[in-house]
């Protein structure tokens, strides 16, 4: 897909070229589209997805990478209705103003998305659970899904939320970089944990040393939390981003499998 064709199709510039055979899951049985989340300081954006004609149906959060609220996201979304969730996917990088999707390089992106406080992240998540109760999402059955940075929101959000029910964090930082609007890393947070999270990463990231996972999982044993973790051997960072060369088929299909496992032992799918 050309950089032109990436753009109008949704997809962000900065991840870089866009694979030709990216997956798109259809509306077809669904309700979705974009949406606004009422939040403190006025109306967050997000895209929603749900199974037509299901009353009450399970709440899954998605959680989105650096790169903002594009194609990739909202597919994920309808993939998640397709299984007969309310998923819902906030566009929490909103305030600063500027669609992250049209920003072409990550070093201008970083500071963006650096600068959102973690208090405020959270808040934001618990007014997209009450958005979602409100259009009858069942909030009994919370779960929350993430990609890098939003895999990392899903560790910071299971030690925050006493609703959740289970977490699935793909390839979330364990550690932070220094920053004063993170007081805590997922690692340090481990004995917070109020909900299980399965982790999966890939053994070749090079951003997420395995050592780092080994040492988060040894932390929630050792706080007695309930948890698991998948390394996948060679398979790099944004391993189930399937529109970026990154993808790796095998991985992103099995981590898909063990999230819908994960979800129905805690009962957030049926």
């Amino acid at each position: 897909m050309t950089a032109s064709a990436a753009v109008a199709a949704g997809y962000t510039l900065a991840a870089g070229p866009v694979r030709a055979d990216v997956i798109t899951t259809s509306t077809d049985g669904l309700e979705a589209g974009d949406i606004k989340i009422k939040v403190a300081d006025g109306a967050m954006p997000g895209y929603f997805a749900r199974p037509k004609g299901v009353a009450n149906p399970p709440v899954v959060i998605v959680a989105m990478e650096i790169f903002g609220l594009h194609e990739y996201i909202k597919d994920v979304t309808r993939r998640l209705a397709k299984l007969g969730a309310l998923a819902v996917a906030p566009d929490y990088y909103f305030r600063k103003g500027v669609d992250l999707t049209k920003i072409t390089d990550i070093p201008q992106l970083l500071p963006i998305v650096n600068a959102k406080p973690d208090a405020e992240l959270l808040a934001d998540l618990d007014s997209t659970v009450g958005w979602a109760k409100a259009q009858g999402g069942n909030t009994d059955r919370l779960g929350i899904i993430g990609f890098c940075r939003g895999g990392r929101t899903v560790w910071e959000y299971a030690a925050h939320s006493n609703a959740l029910k289970a977490g699935v964090a793909f390839y979330g930082p364990p550690v932070d970089p220094p920053n004063p609007l993170w007081p805590k890393s997922p690692t340090q947070l481990a004995p917070e944990m109020k909900a299980p999270v399965l982790g999966l990463y890939g053994e070749a990231d090079t951003g997420i040393p395995v050592a780092s996972v080994e040492a988060l999982k040894d932390a929630l044993a050792k706080a007695n939390k309930p948890a698991a973790f998948k390394i996948y051997p060679g398979a790099p960072h944004g391993f189930h981003a399937d529109y970026r060369p990154s993808y790796r088929k095998e991985a992103a299909e099995d981590g898909w499998n063990q999230m819908q496992a994960w979800f129905r032992k805690y009962n957030v799918l049926g």
